[in-house]
């Protein structure tokens, strides 16, 4: 089996595949080393595609949707079976699979440095980095009564944030700011860290992940008035493709009192970005 963009691509089957914001679906199979267009589904009677183009354009077009770093939806995609399988029956798949990757690449799985990796990769992908894909992963909240009347603005910056990008599976990584204005509710300090960190343990897209982050934070303290701005590295950018090194992207969620350019230049100078 192959999967591109959570489409599972199976030797024996016909499937669709959808592209990202267009009214097309393609009807494929694998056929030897490529995909090969079997005929053009039809959409209100129109054809998704000219039945002779090329599976090339297909691929470059996939491509092209992961380097501009697009994303469908504020959700994390995930299928309806998604936790179907159990953490060991998933590790064991992965290992299997990443170990005929390996072999693919023409690496000697004998050698005593490489035969335990796709055993490690498995576990790390379902114990460590993407932890944060299952709910009942998702840490336990806990919210006090505001005894102090505190009505100012509350920002807790430099948080470490690590995640992975979801267009190519490679590390982004840098801080997180959290900023909120307390109403009757407010937040241990340390929650702030877990909520970015249970996010970012998934694959993600930057912009999505800060508005999961403020989702949250309305949602666990009841207020409009909160912010989360990330600044971070993405090593698909650093590593592949342009192999830029020095830059950052930069992503805002703003919401109530923070859509006031007063508030937000008060937050950023808190933070230490320049207006």
């Amino acid at each position: 089996m192959f999967n591109i963009y959570n489409k599972t691509l199976n030797k024996s089957e016909n499937i669709l595949f959808s592209i990202h914001k267009r009214l097309k679906i393609y009807n494929m199979k694998l056929n030897g080393n490529g995909l090969k267009v079997l005929e053009p589904v039809k959409i209100n009677g129109v054809n998704g595609i000219n039945g002779n183009m090329h599976a090339l354009n297909l691929w470059e077009e996939a491509d092209m949707l992961g380097d501009e770093h697009h994303a469908t939806n504020i959700e994390t995609p995930l299928r309806d079976d998604a936790f179907a399988l159990t953490d060991a029956t998933k590790m064991a798949i992965i290992e299997d699979h990443f170990h005929q990757i390996m072999e693919t690449l023409g690496l000697d799985m004998s050698d005593d440095s490489l035969k335990g990796t796709p055993h490690r990769v498995a576990k790390m992908f379902v114990k460590e980095i993407f932890h944060g894909l299952k709910p009942e992963n998702k840490p336990s909240i806990s919210v006090f009564d505001n005894k102090f009347r505190y009505g100012q603005m509350l920002v807790e910056k430099n948080i470490n944030l690590n995640t992975t990008c979801e267009h190519h599976f490679l590390p982004i990584f840098g801080k997180a700011h959290i900023a909120y204005v307390a109403k009757d509710k407010v937040i241990g300090l340390s929650k702030l860290n877990r909520i970015v960190d249970y996010f970012a343990r998934r694959p993600q897209v930057q912009e999505r992940l800060t508005v999961q982050i403020a989702n949250e934070l309305k949602k666990v303290l009841n207020t409009e008035d909160v912010a989360v701005v990330i600044d971070a590295k993405h090593m698909c950018v650093a590593s592949r493709g342009i192999m830029d090194q020095s830059s950052t992207t930069l992503t805002a969620e703003y919401s109530g009192i923070f859509l006031q350019e007063k508030t937000r230049e008060e937050l950023l100078t808190y933070i230490g970005m320049k207006i």
